[in-house]
């Protein structure tokens, strides 16, 4: 199997198990939070949806430089606006996936901040690091919320304390 097959097979998974996650969250509890230094169940569910656009950012460029000053945040209105800009930003990750070969994620990935370089590193690593993973840590504290606010939690890799009745 090629790296960029797996790769897809890959975020296939993870969104579709990150979408039941954010499908839950009730729309009155859009700015729940578990503590005052925690996100609000918006703000979590919405960064989210952002690190799906990271993963396009990283297969179709070759670095970001982020600016912290100019960067806007997405921020859903509803669990609605939520499902459907995750939807879209799913697809368009999946369409630069389809783009992509095993040559190409080989290639280098920089992530900068204001012009100064934080990490360089394959495309591959890049994809699953910055977006990946950090979406799948994201969901899981996004579960706990579900779990402070009685709602049912969906599994993950297998059928959660919900699911097993």
């Amino acid at each position: 199997m090629h790296t960029i097959d797996s790769l897809s097979m890959e975020f296939e998974n993870e969104t579709q198990t990150t979408r039941k996650h954010l499908e839950r969250l009730p729309n009155d509890k859009l700015d729940w939070q578990p503590h005052a230094k925690s996100f609000t169940a918006r703000g979590l569910a919405s960064h989210i949806v952002d690190l799906v656009s990271l993963g396009d950012s990283v297969l179709k460029t070759d670095e970001l430089d982020f600016d912290p000053a100019t960067y806007k945040p997405y921020q859903a209105t509803s669990v609605d606006d939520l499902l459907k800009t995750f939807d879209n930003r799913v697809a368009n990750c999946k369409q630069a996936l389809a783009s992509a070969d095993d040559e190409s994620m080989t290639q280098p990935w920089r992530f900068k901040i204001m012009g100064r370089l934080r990490f360089e590193k394959p495309r591959v690593v890049a994809f699953r690091d910055f977006s990946l993973s950090h979406m799948i840590h994201h969901r899981g504290q996004f579960s706990v919320y579900l779990r402070l606010l009685n709602v049912r939690v969906p599994g993950s890799y297998g059928p959660s304390a919900d699911e097993q009745l």
